[in-house]
């Protein structure tokens, strides 16, 4: 590695160091203030406040998401024209009802603001553009899926930021997801007074769950569907003229969960001609797509983190760690989003979403973790910025991967 290098590495891990106690402080606020999705206005007050002291122009309120912003660094053109890479950090600070951060989301902001103060204060004024980008909601609504349609990250070269988690995992085996309401039409009756006149609505979504049971037999790895019943009838006494179901879905690929709701559609249908019922098809939010991700970029923030003591490895063939609205910026820009474990995956509660993984997430391992995460994805950013060739090679990677549809 050139002196260069090893003195620009050196002057960021100087800056993370130097920060260190007030990103904890941050990360600990956020775990004892948990805010969850769409409410997290004193999380996005606290990290664009930091932001501004750091030197970032701030937008507040960004997609028509009051509790969104972006801040950003670099040279200021008023015509619009561009000059050098642009890299996003991103953060999270929504929580989980009832568990609080019990995702670790106070240690992705933190981590991501650790990460954009250093990375300007390093490396001063650049050709290049670093943009911290707050987005809420990843937990429920899918925040970043607005964010994207809002073209935010039109421009950007590298999307870069951390999870905490259960596993040290270069690559994120994210899954695409959705959430479909389906409701069934039927005619109320009494059960006993005129049970012929009666369409039960209610029979008619037990009937779809048993027909999902089947279906889920012959799924592919990775595709799954789970649902509940959020609407089922009145009284005992009357055959329901409606009821509903919410259902989740997920696929390995965002083709895979096409496929896995034109196949839901259809048995809902097929029911509802069996039964005599009308069925309702409905999304419900956005659509989380499956996480790309950038080989390029991986292994940039892979071996930045190594250098601190926490190496990763590629995840675990076959095992899947749910879904985020990452999966939809991927699909635009080179992006990264390792895992980095804050505790032990043993156990029956050793995984994220858990009473304790909210407690690690606040733990002397879960600083070490955000601080090193932080240097690493400050250094992954200078790279892309002063580095020749790294965004075109990022996006080369990017491009390569939707061809051939991974």
């Amino acid at each position: 590695m050139s002196s260069s290098l090893e003195s620009r590495y050196a002057r960021i891990r100087q800056q993370v160091d130097a920060r260190a106690d007030r990103l904890w402080e941050v990360a600990l606020t956020l775990h004892r203030e948990p805010e969850t999705a769409y409410e997290e206005h004193r999380a996005a007050r606290l990290l664009s406040a930091e932001l501004e002291r750091g030197g970032f122009r701030v937008r507040t309120g960004v997609a028509g998401l009051p509790t969104s912003f972006v801040a950003e660094a670099g040279p200021s053109h008023q015509d619009g024209e561009r000059t050098g890479p642009r890299v996003a950090l991103l953060m999270e600070y929504d929580a989980l009802p009832g568990l609080g951060h019990a995702c670790g989301h106070n240690l992705i902001a933190s981590a991501g603001l650790g990460a954009a103060l250093a990375v300007r204060a390093a490396l001063g004024e650049t050709a290049g553009t670093v943009l911290a980008v707050g987005t809420p909601a990843e937990e429920r609504g899918g925040g970043k899926v607005a964010m994207v349609e809002a073209g935010v990250f039109d421009g950007v070269d590298a999307a870069l930021m951390f999870h905490p988690g259960v596993y040290d995992w270069a690559r994120a085996p994210l899954t695409a997801s959705a959430q479909v309401r389906i409701g069934f039409h039927g005619r109320a009756a009494h059960p006993t007074g005129n049970p012929t006149q009666g369409i039960d609505a209610l029979g008619a979504l037990i009937q779809l769950f048993n027909t999902l049971g089947v279906l889920s037999r012959r799924l592919p790895p990775g595709s799954h569907v789970q649902g509940i019943v959020s609407e089922g009838g009145e009284a005992t006494n009357i055959v329901p003229a409606y009821a509903e179901g919410l259902f989740g879905l997920r696929g390995a690929t965002t083709s895979a969960l096409e496929d896995l709701v034109d196949e839901l559609r259809a048995c809902a249908e097929g029911v509802a001609l069996a039964t005599r019922t009308k069925a309702e098809v409905t999304d419900v939010g956005g659509r989380y797509e499956h996480f790309r991700d950038n080989d390029v970029l991986s292994d940039l923030f892979a071996g930045h983190l190594a250098r601190t003591g926490i190496r990763l490895t590629d995840p675990t063939p076959g095992i899947y760690l749910g879904s985020s609205d990452i999966g939809n910026v991927s699909t635009r820009v080179p992006a990264v989003h390792p895992f980095v474990a804050v505790m032990g995956a043993d156990g029956p509660d050793g995984s994220d979403h858990t009473p304790r993984f909210a407690e690690a997430a606040g733990s002397p391992r879960a600083r070490r973790v955000m601080l090193n995460a932080a240097e690493a994805l400050a250094c992954t950013a200078a790279d892309v910025l002063l580095g020749a060739g790294v965004a075109e090679r990022a996006w080369d990677c990017h491009r390569r991967k939707a061809g051939a549809g991974l």
